[in-house]
C-alpha cells in the first residue's frame, strides 16, 4: 500500500469515527430543543448524559489522532537515561485513582539498569497498557506490572490481567490503527481503537519490541527496550538527543 491510499484510507476511517458520536450529539441536541416541554426531567437527564459521554468519546478521539501524529515524529523523542521501575511507579497512582476496583501488583526487578529512553513517552506506553489492561479485565481482579532482563541486553516490562482471551488470529490485529476485537469486555467499553497502535510506535521509535500473549482468561503484553550505555551508544542503534 503506498503513502497516498494509506491517508486516504487513514482519513475515510477518522472520518467515520467522528461522524458516530456527532450524529448522536446532534440528534439529542435536537430532541432536546424540539420536544423540551414534552420531556420529562429523567428524560432530559439521560439525554445529557448521552450527550456528555459522546463528547467525552470525541475528545478522546481527537487526542489519539493528534497523539498519533506525536508518535511518528521522532525528532519529538528526547532520549535520557531513565531508571524504569522509578518510571512505572510513579504513574501507577494516577492509574489506581481511576480504576479503584482494581489491584495493581508490581514485581519489580530491583537490580536493573538504567536504559536510554524519553521518559515521557515510555510513560505514555506504560500509561496505555496498564489503563488497558484495567479497562478490560474482570471487576476486581489483579493487574500484574513485572519488570525483568531479557535476552540480547534488553529489560522487559509485563502487564499482566484477568479477563477475556485474545484470540490468536486478532493478536497482530490489535495494533492496527482504529482495530478492536469483540467480546463481552470490549463491547462493555468504548474505545477509539488507536491507543495500541499508538503504543507500538513510541515502542519501535524506541529501538523496542511489543508483543501479546493471551490464553485460559489471562492476557500479558510485553515490552522489550534495550539496554543502552555510555560505551556502546556509538554502535547501536540507540541515539542520544538533545
Amino acid at each position: 500500500m503506498d503513502k497516498d491510499t494509506s491517508q486516504h484510507d487513514f482519513i475515510s476511517t477518522v472520518s467515520h469515527e467522528l461522524r458516530t458520536p456527532l450524529t448522536s450529539i446532534r440528534g439529542f441536541a435536537q430532541t432536546m430543543l424540539s420536544s423540551w416541554d414534552m420531556l420529562d426531567d429523567e428524560s432530559k437527564k439521560q439525554f445529557l448524559k448521552i450527550i456528555e459521554e459522546q463528547s467525552n468519546r470525541l475528545i478522546k478521539l481527537v487526542e489519539n489522532i493528534l497523539a498519533v501524529s506525536k508518535s511518528q515524529n521522532t525528532e519529538n523523542y528526547v532520549f535520557k537515561k531513565v531508571e524504569p521501575n522509578m518510571a512505572i511507579k510513579s504513574v501507577l497512582p494516577i492509574i489506581q485513582q481511576q480504576y479503584k476496583t482494581k489491584n495493581l501488583i508490581t514485581d519489580f526487578n530491583k537490580n536493573l539498569p538504567e536504559i536510554l529512553i524519553d521518559k515521557d513517552k515510555f510513560q505514555q506506553i506504560i500509561m496505555n497498557l496498564v489503563e488497558n489492561a484495567c479497562k478490560y479485565s474482570n471487576e476486581n481482579s489483579d493487574v500484574i506490572i513485572k519488570t525483568d532482563f531479557a535476552p540480547n541486553n534488553h529489560i522487559s516490562v509485563k502487564i499482566t490481567n484477568e479477563g477475556a482471551e485474545i484470540k490468536k488470529e486478532d493478536q497482530q490485529r490489535i495494533f492496527e490503527k482504529f482495530s478492536r476485537i469483540d467480546n463481552p469486555l470490549t463491547r462493555s467499553v468504548q474505545g477509539s481503537g488507536l491507543g495500541l497502535y499508538i503504543t507500538k510506535t513510541l515502542v519501535e521509535n524506541m529501538n523496542g519490541k511489543i508483543n501479546v500473549e493471551s490464553d485460559k482468561q489471562k492476557t500479558t503484553f510485553e515490552v522489550l527496550l534495550p539496554v543502552c550505555n555510555i560505551e556502546n551508544q556509538a554502535r547501536s542503534k540507540c541515539t542520544q538527543k538533545h
